[in-house]
């Protein structure tokens, strides 16, 4: 999970396949990272995951509202496609992972000491998405 305003990673989870459970460890992931005020916005693409009665149960028990990618069009989500774009390029393809549970690993130091903590981006004045964050709760 992404957050569009500071482009830092939030929520996340690893697994072999895209499953409800996934997707809701990701969101408890975000809320325990963020504690979140109600009324934030999810948007998501209109997959199963998305839609199903349990990630619909979690957004409306903390207060989230759920915004829809129109179907087959990934450009209503673009901001994640092109994290997606970006992790496969900066890590997963240059590298060669001996099993799954390594693979996890490098995923999550990727996330958590590159990309949200050194990685600058010219969409938030050349700032890491960390930094960004820590001048937006100052404010």
């Amino acid at each position: 999970m992404l957050d569009l305003h500071s482009k830092k990673i939030v929520g996340y989870n690893f697994a072999r396949q895209m499953t409800v459970e996934l997707v809701t460890q990701a969101l408890d992931n975000a809320i325990q990272n963020q504690d979140p005020n109600e009324g934030v916005i999810l948007h998501t693409d209109l997959g199963t995951q998305y839609t199903s009665e349990a990630f619909q149960k979690q957004l409306k028990q903390h207060g989230f509202i759920q915004s829809f990618s129109r179907k087959g069009c990934p450009y209503d989500n673009a901001c994640m496609e092109s994290f997606h774009a970006t992790l496969k390029k900066e890590e997963v393809y240059r590298n060669r992972y001996l099993d799954f549970e390594t693979a996890k690993v490098a995923l999550f130091t990727y996330i958590e000491s590159w990309y949200n903590r050194k990685r600058i981006h010219g969409a938030i004045n050349y700032l890491t998405p960390d930094e960004e964050e820590t001048l937006c709760r100052a404010a």
